[in-house]
């Protein structure tokens, strides 16, 4: 029964309205916004068994590609377009100093570059912001 009317309401949000002119042949109608009601939806029964994502947050399943900035190097498009292999480019940080952690461009934390067998890795010194969505819950 639910089915039906819906498509009814669908079938009369796609018709055209009545005020429209006609169309020439291979014109395509204006687009209407209209306002659709539709009726409230009871909340389902509790279920026995296991709650779903009661505790966690759904939020902390969520991937993100963070990125190390180990430092910047300033040239001119010309120097760019002149570098060779095996050149040596300088960057703005001392090799005692922290390197950025980015998510989307911000930093994150900073931390120190570090090696886990044959792969960089980083050490977290700093969170210069803290990494919780405010709730008590731990990540």
């Amino acid at each position: 029964m639910k089915k039906k009317a819906m498509n009814q309401v669908v079938e009369i949000f796609m018709q055209p309205p009545a005020s429209a002119p006609p169309l020439e042949q291979g014109e395509q109608p204006a687009q209407v916004a209209q306002v659709v009601e539709l009726a409230d939806l009871a909340p389902a029964p509790p279920q026995a068994g296991t709650p779903v994502m009661q505790t966690a947050n759904p939020l902390h399943q969520v991937k993100a590609t963070l990125q190390v900035c180990v430092g910047v190097a300033t040239l001119t498009v010309g120097e760019l377009m002149a570098a060779r292999e095996q050149q040596v480019l300088l960057l703005d940080r001392g090799v005692h100093q922290p390197v950025d952690l980015l998510l989307e461009g911000q930093v994150v934390a900073r931390g120190q570059l570090v090696a886990v067998d044959d792969q960089f890795a980083l050490r977290i010194t700093e969170l210069p912001l803290p990494l919780h969505l405010g709730d008590s819950a731990a990540p």
